[in-house]
């Protein structure tokens, strides 16, 4: 049997998820359903289909979390396409398929978006059965997802004549008005569109070649120049960049004569906004769904969600209210799909709140920004066991560091030495220095920096072992 090999497509922001998703950590690397991030459980909800290690796509800025969150699952045999910009997925598809194929094998793609929820797993292996059997005679199989309501916010494909284990694609139709969804879920005949899909390496390049050469050419270049670095592979960014952009279902699937579809009836949600992750978490006998520490009276059909303090609500219905550790969202399910509109105010008045949670996620552990004020800011620093930050220095700032928990080994100037718990030390502007936890618990340190100027763009990196030198 053919190999399966998994493409987990982990780009975009998840606009509509504000102030949870950002674009330093979108949706896909969150833990939105439980301890595991939504990139996790798509990866180990593939555990018994005897899949390959997975090719994912991410794009650059985001490769150190997919890494560690593959390594905490234990696939750090996975390979890390990095995009140096956006081009939509069909080039990152052609990407993938180029990468597989450049051994001479020829595995079976299963297409895959890091953001979907699938709560009837075996259901899904099912389906992916049934589309093998499909794309190893040539098919390009598309999974459709049996509706159960007339969604507007999908887009839609109509099944044809019955082949092998599906359907032949009669054509794929854009997001409908109300009245047209509703006509579509009497037929029997139309399915969402997953954006999930299971072909040959080899087919969707010949497709692709046919459809869009100019495509399929400069994703060649982009790989051809492409290099190893760490644990990534990064393509060639001035080749990629003139790539076209554009999906896989204007580029190939509506072209092809060779469409396919599998029907999908798994509990599948593409958790494009609150609401629909209010209809997959767990509610209260009053409707709600209340995650952290909320308190309610005479509260229905509102999803409460509180990440750092006690949100307390009275007499509403059909909220959402979203709290962080710098934004609060409160919206009404009705039009929560508008959120983008606030993340473009923030864009637009040149604020960083869509940008990045306070938590400031880098390759050696964690930093929150817990206050600042005229030429000075403090930082809880967390370095995990073993990691070590940049050879670096300042050329506006001092820093005091003041260990809280673990052992430090700190370079400072011509020097190293350790700080434990409860001492400190001083970086004077302009001094060569280093921080590193050679423990085996996290670093938790607190530091203070003062000076003319506090940005992160005041680092000169000297040396550095996750390649940012």
């Amino acid at each position: 049997m053919t190999s399966i090999l998994p493409v987990v497509l982990a780009g975009g922001s998840g606009t509509r998820l504000w102030p949870l998703s950002r674009e330093h950590k979108p949706k896909q690397f969150l833990p939105l359903l439980g301890p595991q991030t939504m990139l996790q459980q798509t990866i180990q909800r593939l555990d018994g289909t005897d899949c390959l290690a997975p090719i994912v796509i991410c794009n650059e800025q985001h490769r150190f979390l997919a890494a560690e969150q593959l390594r905490q699952i234990g696939r750090a045999d996975s390979t890390i396409l990095l995009e140096p910009v956006g081009r939509n997925t069909a080039p990152a598809i052609a990407l993938a398929a180029l990468q597989a194929t450049a051994q001479g094998d020829d595995p079976l793609l299963l297409v895959l978006a890091a953001d979907h929820v699938i709560a009837d797993v075996p259901a899904f292996h099912r389906a992916i059965r049934q589309a093998c059997e499909l794309a190893a005679d040539g098919r390009l199989v598309t999974f459709g997802i049996v509706p159960d309501r007339p969604e507007t916010g999908y887009g839609y494909i109509e099944r044809g004549d019955p082949t092998g284990t599906g359907w032949q694609v009669a054509q794929f139709v854009e997001k409908p008005d109300a009245r047209r969804a509703a006509e579509y879920l009497s037929t029997g005949r139309y399915y969402w569109n997953s954006g999930m899909f299971l072909f040959k390496a080899s087919r969707y390049l010949r497709e692709l070649g046919q459809c869009r050469p100019d495509m399929l050419a400069a994703c060649r270049a982009a790989l051809a120049g492409a290099a190893q670095d760490l644990d990534f592979v990064r393509v060639d960014a001035d080749a990629f960049g003139r790539c076209p952009s554009d999906s896989i279902d204007y580029a190939v699937m509506e072209h092809t004569r060779d469409a396919a579809m599998v029907a999908l009836d798994a509990g599948w949600n593409d958790l494009g906004a609150w609401a629909a992750l209010g209809d997959v978490l767990d509610c209260d006998g009053d409707g709600n769904c209340l995650r952290g520490d909320v308190l309610t009276d005479q509260v229905q059909g509102s999803l409460i969600h509180a990440e750092h303090r006690l949100v307390a609500a009275v007499g509403i219905q059909n909220l959402v209210i979203v709290e962080t550790k710098d934004a609060v969202l409160v919206a009404h399910r009705d039009q929560v799909q508008n959120v983008k509109r606030i993340v473009e105010q923030l864009r637009d008045g040149g604020r960083t709140e869509h940008v990045q949670h306070r938590d400031a996620y880098r390759p050696w552990g964690v930093y929150d920004c817990i206050g600042s004020g005229d030429r000075y800011q403090v930082k809880k620093i967390t370095v995990k066991p073993g990691a070590k930050l940049s050879v670096q220095k300042h050329h506006h700032r001092a820093e005091h560091w003041v260990v809280v928990s673990g052992t430090a080994r700190v370079t400072n100037g011509d020097k190293t030495y350790l700080v434990t718990e409860n001492e400190s030390t001083y970086i004077p502007i302009g001094q060569v220095h280093c921080l590193e936890n050679p423990g085996v618990i996290p670093l938790e340190l607190i530091e203070v920096q003062s000076g003319t100027y506090l940005g992160e763009d005041d680092i000169v990196r000297l040396e550095d072992r996750y390649g940012r030198a």
